[in-house]
């Protein structure tokens, strides 16, 4: 283990673990790990999928027990072991990403009625008072927000914010945000960074986890780097750039360059005139040819997704034209997109990439049952010969075709989804965000699959609101704004900070 210069240690650890291990039938998920957090500090857990980061707060929070050897302290006095309860009356609270959080109750509802129960058994509810630590909770936040109005009527953001607001009533000296931004534009993000510091400035120490490592180096003092379950160091952030974390999270190190090349001479694969659609993006047009990867990117609502839809047959357009070489479309159904050639791959994989109860092997055929018929019924040996195929071709990583593809880490169910279009035989395929929620290393090979594609003549629609994406892996990127397009830059031409800097304006 190599550990890094790490920041002054002149307050009690509000929490520390030392030797902690963990098994699942002979897989060692944590193996002699050691991790505290100090008081009001903002620290970082970074680490590819299946790192041990998830595993570790369950520890920390009693889920999973530590083997024998383990050590655990809360404010400076020893425990045996953790656990559930013993964690809620330390402080210690984890918002993870669905933050677990009921809609059809009131900001109010959600934020104080844990705190506001009185009497014995059934126990009351306080309304006054579960009002009045809402309002607290939420004035420490320097949020306005309703705390009458029903929950599922606010955006992420706020709910976010709600999430935070109830720990704070809970008495929270430990927060663990987990990928906390994953689903927020830049300004949101901008404000929960905010509020981070307002909780840190508050003595409330934050635990941050997140895929984006530029975040990470800009909220945090010290990041805990875990690599296949093992502890690689405690690193101060001040002395880190996001290439050196990259390589301590994988092992390698990655060529981050600028890939574009001109395709003005290749044939037009796509072509999008005047396209409109009433709310959602206004007067688009815009070519891809063969072989070339146009990236769009802006501020989440900008149209970029319902532009994506739309060319995928999923949200008619109002007026304006698409063709496929040369071809005017009347898309009617996504059936009819993928008849003409055209592939889409969601943001969202977990419910419309993929089937998670379905197999491996059922995921990866589904688009091409036709192919592997035999006088009518699915003949196994086409089946398990196309399956074969592409796990190859795409170096996806499994245990067994039939294995459920929830088994599967994020970005290799990435890989399958993208495995499954291009079975069909596409003439142009639709990217929206492919990295969410994949891990730094995944994320390489993701772009690598990507680049081959259209090295093999693949139009390419890459959709990312993470514009170093766009900037290193398309030919041309599109800004798309309030559902326009107002601006295209070609990465050989504009360094990252200037289009950033444009993006985020």
């Amino acid at each position: 283990m190599s550990v890094g210069a790490l920041a002054p240690q002149t307050d009690i650890p509000v929490l520390s673990l030392r030797n902690v291990s963990v098994t699942f039938g002979g897989v060692k998920a944590l193996q002699d790990v050691s991790f505290e957090v100090l008081p009001g500090e903002v620290q970082c857990i970074a680490g590819e999928n299946g790192s041990g980061k998830s595993t570790l707060i369950k520890v920390i929070t009693g889920v999973y027990k530590s083997a024998l050897g383990s050590h655990f302290s809360v404010a400076g006095n020893a425990v045996e072991t953790m656990s559930p309860a013993l964690a809620r009356a330390a402080g210690i609270v984890v918002i993870w990403q669905d933050l677990a959080l009921f809609n059809e109750m009131t900001v109010a509802e959600n934020i104080g009625i844990g705190a506001v129960l009185v009497g014995g058994i059934p126990r009351r509810v306080d309304h006054a008072a579960m009002r009045k630590a809402a309002q607290n909770a939420l004035a420490r936040l320097g949020a306005g927000l309703d705390v009458d109005a029903r929950l599922g009527t606010f955006a992420i953001a706020q709910r976010q914010i709600v999430a935070i607001a109830r720990a704070l009533v809970g008495q929270a000296k430990v927060i663990f945000m987990d990928e906390p931004t994953s689903s927020l534009t830049q300004t949101e993000t901008n404000r929960l960074l905010d509020i981070v510091r307002t909780l840190s400035a508050q003595g409330i120490a934050v635990v941050f986890v997140s895929h984006r490592l530029a975040e990470v180096l800009e909220i945090s003092s010290r990041v805990t780097v875990l690599r296949d379950g093992k502890l690689v160091g405690v690193f101060t952030t001040a002395s880190m750039s996001q290439s050196r974390l990259t390589e301590l999270m994988t092992g390698k190190t990655f060529d981050q360059s600028v890939t574009a090349t001109d395709h003005r001479r290749a044939p037009v694969v796509l072509e999008i005139k005047d396209l409109s659609r009433n709310g959602s993006y206004h007067d688009i047009s815009l070519t891809i040819r063969k072989g070339e990867t146009l990236g769009l990117t802006g501020l989440l609502g900008a149209g970029r997704t319902a532009l994506a839809l739309s060319i995928f047959g999923m949200l008619p357009p109002d007026s304006g034209e698409i063709a496929i070489n040369g071809t005017k479309l009347g898309l009617r159904s996504n059936r009819d997109a993928i008849r003409a050639g055209i592939g889409y791959l969601s943001e969202d994989r977990l419910s419309l990439g993929l089937i998670q109860q379905q197999s491996i092997a059922d995921n990866l055929v589904l688009p091409v049952l036709d192919k592997i018929l035999d006088h009518g019924l699915i003949s196994s040996k086409k089946k398990r010969a196309l399956v074969a195929q592409w796990i190859y071709d795409l170096a996806i990583k499994i245990g067994q075709p039939v294995d459920p593809i929830s088994t599967l880490s994020g970005g290799n169910q990435q890989r399958v989804a993208i495995a499954k279009w291009l079975a069909v035989g596409l003439k142009l395929i639709i990217l929206d965000c492919p990295t969410v929620g994949v891990d730094v290393g995944a994320r390489a090979g993701i772009f690598e699959i990507v680049q081959k594609l259209a090295d093999e003549g693949l139009a390419i629609l890459l959709i990312s609101d993470e514009v170093p994406e766009v900037y290193f892996n398309a030919d041309r990127v599109l800004h798309m704004k309030d559902g326009r397009i107002v601006a295209e830059y070609d990465p050989r031409q504009v360094t990252l900070g200037a289009l950033e800097a444009a993006i985020y304006a």
